[in-house]
């Protein structure tokens, strides 16, 4: 199994994590919501696998490119 990074894709604020460590995913499941000009914007799983690491907080702020989880695919 290898681990991918999930990279925010735009700047905004962490405004719910919808995941937990440990989840099993389906690609497209959302992991967490940003929340960048009043939008509500959610990172998703990009392909099946385990959530195993969240490197965020709700509250933080995230730039474009930031990794916001990790996943064993």
């Amino acid at each position: 199994m290898a681990i991918i990074d999930v990279k925010a894709e735009i700047s905004g604020n962490v405004w719910k994590i919808e995941a937990a460590i440990g989840d099993m995913l389906e690609e497209d499941d959302a992991i967490a919501i940003l929340e960048s000009m009043k939008m509500e914007i959610p990172i998703i799983a990009p392909e099946d696998g385990k959530l195993v690491e969240v490197l965020v907080a709700e509250g933080d702020i995230v730039a474009d490119g930031d990794i916001i989880a990790r996943m064993e695919v």
